[in-house]
């Protein structure tokens, strides 16, 4: 259980990176500080919503009720707007031409998002109170958190409806055509450029939401990204980068491997996993479920 919540986020967020690249062939290389931009903003809303002092730790039930929903929501919004501002300012000046200045760009973006945000937080973690407490639920005695078993839910939810998004919409369609071919989709009436925005915005908001599921877990930092998104890139890889599918099936394959090699040797936790992403991509460089011509790109 414990790997497949971690392996949920994993894939929400190879699942963002996989929205940006399929669409405008661009990553955001800032996205682990989205995540914990996203975190942060949750605290502060939850503090807001609660209506406690910002000076003291957050109570217990300051998560209850409809407090951690629309936290959320708050923290999708905003943070797929910081996106749109990601695009316009550090992506869209540079895209389509030749070099890579949009790789520098987003880290740029990122290492000042990260600065406003130890100006106003701080550089010290934050507790957030889970909204189903953290008393240990017993599963055929083994024992899972609430907050594990609610992130693997928020996450398979957001997954099932991001696919449907993806292949019953107008937008969706939209999409997949910028992603095939932005020129010939501008020719039959698609604002490229409308669409590419929506692909960041939704991205980053990914990236927020998954913060938020998982500080309760690991505690709200403005450093808690950098870990959680190179994870999720590696899953993206293996998975297939441009095969959103893909990605879901490596984010979530990286948790569970992960955790199962917690359970042997902590230590040897992140050699394994890159020795198992460097054999997949010397065996296969486009990743599991990626095209073949994704070598080319």
């Amino acid at each position: 259980m414990s790997g497949l919540a971690i392996g949920g986020v994993y894939a929400l967020i190879a699942l963002s990176f996989s929205i940006t690249f399929t669409t405008t062939k661009t990553l955001n290389f800032s996205q682990g500080e989205f995540i914990g931009v996203g975190a942060f903003l949750g605290v502060a809303v939850l503090y807001l919503l609660s209506g406690q002092d910002e000076g003291a730790a957050l109570a217990p039930g300051a998560s209850a009720g409809f407090n951690y929903p629309l936290a959320a929501i708050a923290v999708g919004a905003a943070v797929g707007v910081i996106g749109i501002l990601l695009f316009i300012t550090a992506v869209r000046p540079f895209a389509g031409k030749p070099g890579m200045s949009w790789v520098m760009s987003t880290i740029g973006f990122g290492i000042i998002l990260q600065s406003i945000g130890l100006a106003i937080w701080g550089p010290a973690p934050v507790n957030l109170p889970s909204p189903f407490g953290d008393d240990v639920i017993r599963i055929a005695g083994a024992g899972v958190r609430p907050q594990e078993i609610l992130v693997l839910v928020v996450a398979i939810v957001l997954m099932i409806g991001l696919d449907l998004l993806l292949r019953r919409t107008r937008m969706g369609k939209a999409m997949r055509a910028v992603a095939n071919n932005p020129s010939v989709a501008a020719l039959m009436g698609i604002n490229v450029s409308a669409v590419m925005i929506g692909a960041f915005a939704l991205s980053s908001a990914l990236a927020g939401i998954g913060g938020l599921l998982v500080a309760p877990i690991a505690s709200a930092s403005i450093f808690m990204g950098l870990g959680i998104a190179l994870k999720a890139f590696s899953g993206a890889i293996v998975g297939g980068l441009d095969n959103p599918r893909g990605c879901i099936f490596g984010g979530f394959a990286l948790g569970l491997l992960e955790a199962s090699v917690a359970l042997w040797q902590a230590q040897w936790r992140e050699i394994v996993i890159f020795l198992l992403i460097i054999l997949v991509l010397a065996i296969r460089p486009q990743g599991l479920f990626g095209a073949r011509t994704l070598d080319k790109v």
